[in-house]
């Protein structure tokens, strides 16, 4: 942003609100209900998004897809209320194991929060490890990684959240903390819209070493300035994610695309959308990535509850097995639970 335009001058793209009875107006059963799925990518909350705990993530996990586990990823959940305030995010790792380990004494099919990844503020560089360590010892054997979002814009801010400072990759302290993932090998789960890839790409070459997932598939926003220039949003997007594949160490997760600030209005309808109608406006992304990336390097995501406020879990799953239903089986097996289960080490 503007260094003279402060956060809360610039204008605020709404998020899509999750309706339960909106919801409730478009139901479907699962598709391919055999198929294995590991979701790794969902949110919990105390408030937000009305609340998502461990009874809210059941719920949607029973919608009838074959959902083996899952992976919580950082949300600024449940942080310590006292102590040091670089150990405060701690408490999210700590509170997560308690919600999975009480799903797993009520005999749940689904292995829920096998994998962990947290927030830990890598520009406080080598101090840093104090975090990662004591993450370690939170996670009691599910700990994966870090996620630091970098998702800003000098012209828009999405929904309620704080952004970041702009060019976060790029900042010499926050690389010396990134420096420390390897050393405890955690992965890194990258949030950051299709304008900042270019910082992405330059900070995944700079730590061959440590693996790193693009959320959202790379988040093409299709608001503020990209509002009506969904083609050539989508030619910058797709030569922004093909370097990005060229590196290694970098995997993409399917999914993100009922978020408002990529523009698709679903959201606004007085009915929600099916996964026909999803599926149709959302291939061209999906599919571009495993063009890209390989079945072996992608992974479909759900992003609940955040990508609730435009469709339902079943309907969501839906959606990707409609993209996916050319595919052989043995790329499916790979989209929808071994890459996740590879990355994540489930």
């Amino acid at each position: 942003m503007n260094p003279q335009t402060p956060a809360s001058a610039l204008p605020v793209i709404p998020r899509a609100e999750v309706r339960p009875a909106w919801l409730a107006q478009h139901t479907e059963a699962a598709l391919e209900p055999g198929l294995a799925i590991i979701d790794p990518h969902h949110h919990l909350s105390d408030h937000g998004w009305g609340g998502y705990l461990a009874g809210d993530l059941l719920a949607d996990l029973g919608a009838g897809h074959r959902i083996e586990s899952t992976v919580f990823i950082q949300v600024g959940f449940a942080y310590r209320g006292s102590g040091p305030e670089w150990l405060k995010p701690v408490g999210e790792t700590e509170r997560v194991v308690a919600i999975a380990r009480e799903a797993e004494q009520a005999g749940q099919a689904t292995r829920v929060c096998a994998g962990i990844v947290g927030f830990a503020d890598l520009s406080l560089g080598a101090a840093v490890e104090e975090v990662l360590a004591a993450h370690g010892e939170a996670g009691a054997g599910r700990f994966r990684g870090i996620r630091c979002h970098a998702a800003a814009h000098a012209q828009f801010q999405y929904g309620v959240m704080q952004a970041p400072p702009l060019h976060l990759y790029m900042s010499p302290a926050f690389r010396e903390g990134y420096a420390r993932l390897a050393r405890f090998g955690l992965s890194f789960d990258s949030w950051a819209y299709h304008t900042q890839l270019h910082e992405l790409y330059d900070l995944a070459r700079a730590f061959p070493d440590t693996p790193v997932v693009i959320d959202h598939v790379g988040a093409p926003v299709g608001v503020g300035p990209y509002a009506g220039r969904r083609d050539a949003v989508f030619t910058d997007w797709k030569e922004r994610m093909r370097r990005m594949a060229e590196l290694p160490n970098v995997w993409v997760k399917l999914g993100g695309l009922g978020m408002s600030v990529l523009g698709f209005p679903f959201h606004l309808r007085s009915a929600p959308p099916t996964s026909e109608e999803l599926a149709q406006a959302w291939a061209p992304y999906l599919r571009e990535c495993i063009d890209l990336f390989g079945p072996r390097r992608c992974m479909f995501e759900s992003n609940f509850p955040v990508d609730k406020g435009t469709c339902s879990y079943a309907v969501l799953w839906n959606t990707f097995k409609r993209v996916t239903a050319d595919l052989s089986e043995a790329d499916k097996r790979w989209l929808y639970r071994d890459t996740a289960a590879a990355f994540y080490k489930i």
